[in-house]
């Protein structure tokens, strides 16, 4: 029978495609119209000389739809919001950090107009990083509200009370959903009525019920007009429209949505929460290079693009050769700087302790059972290569850039194609090499491949280890394990 299509609408159906390649079609910094040369040196010095596919179509998008400045859209009208859906390491914090800054720098007072929002910690620190580089030395300010610092510190960092009444220290507020509501409903003189920018990073996981409630929020806080005198209306922004004679009396500051993500969903009824106002979706398909050198465009229900140095591999395997599997690879075939993913914290901890207890690893864990500035060194020391394996949960893995991952293993099979497409994702950075293993129960082998065949992925190969190869450790193990039965009680 023939299967039934979902309608979508014009702009998922027929999106911008951007290159998939990213080695082959990087593009030089000054080829990309429009920057600004203060932007461009700060590109050089923090050694980017060229964007990648992402980065070269979706900056000059943004860049133009701010082209009258960033009080108005173009010819009057609202600019379009922007939706951006490219695998994981394709470049997409700084595809909106340049351009935020670049439409900022000319601000005269500080308001809050451009809001990032992040499901964690971690990421939410990254990407404040990046804006801070790009925003040095310009007099914007960034300030990063996650609830690391104290409220009442968050509240100094963000607003200023003056004899006048308040106002902002911030341009660009970097948040978590859960602390940008609290500031949202309790900071007095938080404002968002200036708001320009709304970005939404890892927008599936922020469209989720969760969430939703936390961007219905800020686009109440960006609508609300304020009350003069009670009643009396004097400087409202209303859902937009053209501009009439009526309008133009009180300013209209668009407030364009920019949602980024590995996984976007093609949910049309999810996205049809976030109202989006006449969206352009760029997005990146595979095209696969046919014997004869031409390139066919695949079926392009393929809905995720994983990063192409990627190799895959599954490994049938028991419960109870699991660990062995893992010592096996980091002992045997030698593996360095592995990533290794379980389903919850204490698996993740209980391995942790596992491989400490049978020695010849240096191995850390990584969840959120641990506090910040402890996640940050292990993370530092794993990037230095001075620990070879880190045993994380997924919370703790999605989005985060850590450099040089050779290895993810999937010590539990994901449950969620999203899951896997973000853990794999961790390795095969930027253009690099990386193979991913994942350890699968028998018993869950044809559910775990049919999950990757549905969604379009089709070159895993199987890896099958053989018992003999994990006989030499088995002794060493038992004795490992008795030494954990001990520190566990």
């Amino acid at each position: 029978s023939p299967q039934v299509q979902p309608f979508l609408p014009q702009w998922l159906a027929q999106p911008q495609r951007v290159q998939k390649r990213i080695r082959d079609n990087l593009c030089p910094v000054r080829d990309v119209p429009g920057i600004h040369p203060r932007l461009l040196r700060k590109l050089q010095m923090n050694g980017i000389e060229s964007f990648f596919p992402v980065q070269a179509e979706v900056i000059p998008a943004i860049l133009q739809s701010a082209s009258n400045g960033y009080l108005l859209g173009r010819g009057g009208y609202r600019p379009k919001d922007i939706c951006v859906s490219a695998p994981t390491g394709s470049g997409k914090t700084l595809s909106f950090v340049i351009p935020i800054v670049q439409v900022l720098l000319e601000r005269v007072v500080c308001h809050v107009r451009a809001l990032v929002v992040l499901p964690t910690k971690e990421l939410a620190q990254q990407v404040s990083k990046v804006f801070n580089i790009y925003t040095d030395g310009t007099g914007l300010k960034v300030v990063l509200i996650t609830g690391q610092k104290s409220f009442a510190k968050e509240q100094e960092m963000l607003v200023q009370k003056k004899v006048t009444g308040y106002c902002s220290l911030a341009d660009i507020v970097v948040a978590t959903p859960g602390r940008l509501t609290d500031h949202i409903n309790q900071t007095p003189g938080f404002s968002l009525k200036q708001l320009r920018f709304l970005i939404v990073d890892e927008a599936d996981r922020m469209i989720d019920d969760m969430h939703q409630n936390c961007l219905n929020q800020i686009v109440k806080a960006a609508f609300q007009g304020e009350n003069y005198s009670g009643s009396n209306m004097l400087f409202q922004r209303t859902k937009p429209g053209p501009i009439t004679a009526a309008s133009s009396c009180s300013p209209q500051i668009p407030l364009q949505k920019l949602l980024f993500s590995a996984t976007l969903t093609q949910d049309p009824e999810k996205l049809q929460q976030l109202d989006l106002f006449q969206p352009r979706l760029f997005t990146s398909v595979y095209s696969e290079k046919n014997r004869d050198g031409t390139e066919t465009e695949q079926d392009t229900n393929n809905k995720y693009t994983l990063p192409e140095g990627l190799s895959q591999c599954y490994v049938p395997c028991d419960l109870n050769s699991k660990p062995l599997l893992l010592l096996y690879f980091m002992l045997k075939m030698k593996f360095t700087r592995v990533l290794c993913f379980t389903n919850s914290r204490e698996a993740s901890h209980r391995l942790f302790l596992l491989v400490q207890a049978f020695g010849g690893v240096t191995v850390a864990e990584f969840s959120s059972r641990l506090p910040p500035n402890e996640r940050r060194r292990t993370m530092k020391e794993f990037e230095q290569g001075k620990i070879q394996l880190l045993i994380s949960t997924d919370a703790t893995a999605r989005g985060i850039d850590v450099k040089g991952v050779n290895y993810v293993i999937n010590y539990d099979a994901p449950q969620f194609i999203r899951t896997y497409i973000h853990r794999v994702g961790r390795t095969a950075r930027a253009g690099e090499a990386g193979v991913a293993f994942s350890l699968v129960l028998r018993i869950q082998e044809r559910r775990f491949l049919r999950m990757l065949r549905d969604a379009g992925i089709q070159d895993i190969k199987k890896h099958p280890v053989k018992g003999n190869s994990l006989k030499p450790l088995v002794q060493q193990y038992e004795g490992a394990l008795c030494k954990l039965e001990k520190t566990v009680k």
